[in-house]
């Protein structure tokens, strides 16, 4: 169980996820790509390789659906070792398009818990992925105007979150992160001090994973969705 929030000045928020849709989008697009390719290989085995891709390729590419094409585009001449028609890349990258001209599908509550903080505490939002992407996601959701500040990371690792806080000038027990991944939305802030509050998300990237043992004694609270989180600070204002 968290400890309370008397301290908290500032909630940051996660983006992908947590106020909107977007890794179920991924897992249609690897179910499209492995259809595509399904002449070279099984999807099981197509599934592996291109998560192996995209982890070889994150510190070229970083997070994102560009990224994500140009390893599926990889993908694609590997198993077919070089042979892949040139229609099928062009399907690949219409499938990228695709992923970036999705309508913006807020969760429920998102737009009530951002309103109702948003009276009494600083809210930022702070995401990783292709800059240009997530300032699109930002303006389509409508939800900007809740935000004092919207910070795109490359990473999100304790260093990341030290000289964003230093940036803002905010203490790391004066902030509060919400987010749906553990390994970089809650586990990061709690080692540096802050609180953190976990809104798991159905569909969770592989690379997002974290073990039963990685998470034991940490404080920090886990919610089913996040209109709880009002429910939360109700109860530390005694009402």
């Amino acid at each position: 169980m968290i400890s309370g929030f008397k301290d908290i000045k500032v909630i940051g928020f996660d983006a992908d996820d947590t106020l909107w849709v977007n890794e179920t989008y991924f897992r249609e697009a690897e179910e499209k790509v492995g259809q595509l390719l399904s002449h070279y290989e099984t999807p099981n085995k197509i599934d592996q390789e291109l998560f192996k891709i995209e982890i070889e390729n994150l510190p070229t590419y970083g997070y994102g659906v560009k990224g994500f094409v140009l390893s599926m585009i990889e993908l694609a001449l590997e198993l077919s070792n070089g042979s892949v028609s040139n229609k099928i890349i062009g399907e690949i990258i219409n499938i990228g398009k695709d992923m970036i001209n999705k309508p913006i599908e807020l969760l429920d509550g998102v737009e009530e818990v951002l309103r109702v903080l948003s009276k009494d505490y600083r809210l930022i939002l702070a995401t990783k992925g292709d800059l240009l992407d997530q300032e699109r996601k930002l303006e389509k959701s409508g939800l900007i105007a809740y935000f004092h500040h919207i910070e795109v990371l490359s990473e999100k690792q304790e260093s990341n979150y030290l000289k964003l806080l230093n940036h803002l000038d905010i203490k790391p027990q004066e902030f509060l992160m919400v987010g749906n991944s553990l390994k970089s939305d809650i586990l990061p802030l709690v080692n540096i001090g802050a609180k953190a509050i976990h809104v798991p998300f159905h569909t969770t990237w592989q690379h997002e994973h974290v073990s039963e043992e990685e998470t034991n004694g940490f404080d920090y609270k886990t919610v089913r969705s996040l209109t709880e989180i009002l429910n939360l600070f109700a109860e530390q204002n005694g009402n």
